[in-house]
């Protein structure tokens, strides 16, 4: 079975476009392979930030993942900072990644315009990127449009090193491949970038019924339809793309037909939407309270993943140190 990485900033609790653009494909994956899913904590110290808002973050992304169907019988689940090893092949690849094509990346160039400062961190992103994706060998990783750019950075430098330091007819690295999932990029409530929480045009996923509906019921929709009795075009509404997410495929035709021939009005589009949203995530709500009483469980899945993850990042440093000539430690080689 091949192996399979993904990691995910601890921004808090997760939202509907996280779910459904990355997690919801997690819990599919975890029984496609071995699979590794990580909380990148040290991804998201390059910008300002409080201690104590970090560790709430990461805590509650982890109940999040959890209650969203992530089985620590099937996959393993840790926190990057967890284990050191992901830092130290990073500086590793830093050695052989030419700063051309650090400065090239795309995220790299929309960040820093925004920035008065621009710290080596945020350059040095994708290469800790790619050392959390090659530290466990993967050779699958689901990932977003928008990383595609960095995932292929992460092929370029296992290539440089393979060439450097692995024999040509055995590479130690593969060249891991991108996993799209079908619901590509979820946009916002605003139906105008992005769903982010920075954006403030999310759904979270652990929101009351009520809190929930109180944001979809004003949510743009189809621009052309500015009275009930005008016509609308299904592909171009967000609430629409949310319906094929969301809803089953009888209902996805209902909305198309009624949007087209103006037989609904978008506020009723947007119920049978809530009505579905609403089936989904009730049981992860559920879920969600009780790992929230239960902090132990919590910290329980993650030492044992921490460990699952640290054997097998312990044995790729050491092999990666015997092929380049460093020195390790007695108790590395035993």
């Amino acid at each position: 079975m091949s192996r399979i990485f993904s990691g995910i900033q601890p921004s808090g609790e997760l939202h509907v476009g996280n779910y459904l653009g990355a997690v919801r494909n997690w819990v599919a994956l975890q029984q496609q392979g071995e699979a590794l899913f990580c909380v990148v904590d040290y991804h998201a110290i390059t910008v300002a930030y409080a201690p104590e808002d970090l560790r709430r973050r990461t805590h509650d992304m982890v109940v999040s993942l959890l209650a969203s169907g992530l089985d620590p019988q099937r996959a393993t689940l840790f926190v990057q900072s967890t284990v050191p090893e992901h830092t130290e092949l990073a500086w590793v690849f830093n050695t052989i990644t030419p700063l051309g094509e650090l400065e090239r990346q795309t995220q790299f160039k929309e960040k820093a315009q925004r920035q008065e400062s621009i710290h080596a961190g945020l350059l040095n992103y994708p290469v800790l990127q790619a050392a959390d994706i090659l530290l466990y060998r993967a050779e699958r990783v689901p990932v977003g449009e928008d990383q595609i750019q960095h995932l292929e950075l992460s092929r370029e430098i296992a290539r440089r090193w393979n060439s450097r330091f692995s024999p040509e007819e055995s590479p130690y690295f593969p060249e891991p491949q991108p996993l799209l999932t079908r619901t590509r990029r979820i946009m916002g409530l605003d139906g105008q970038s992005k769903m982010s929480k920075s954006m403030g045009n999310t759904i979270g996923l652990l929101e009351e019924p009520d809190a929930i509906w109180e944001k979809l019921r004003p949510a743009v929709t189809d621009p052309k339809r500015v009275r009930r009795t005008d016509p609308g075009e299904p592909e171009v509404c967000n609430i629409y793309h949310l319906h094929q997410a969301f809803s089953p495929p009888e209902t996805q035709e209902e909305v198309a037909v009624n949007c087209r021939k103006a037989g609904w009005g978008c506020i009723d589009c947007k119920r049978s939407l809530f009505t579905n949203i609403n089936a989904e995530l009730e049981p992860i709500r559920l879920r969600a309270a009780e790992l929230k009483a239960d902090p132990d469980h919590v910290a329980a899945v993650l030492d044992q993943g921490g460990s699952r993850a640290g054997a097998i990042a312990r044995e790729t440093m050491h092999q990666v140190k015997d092929a380049m000539g460093l020195r390790q430690a007695a108790s590395s080689s035993e």
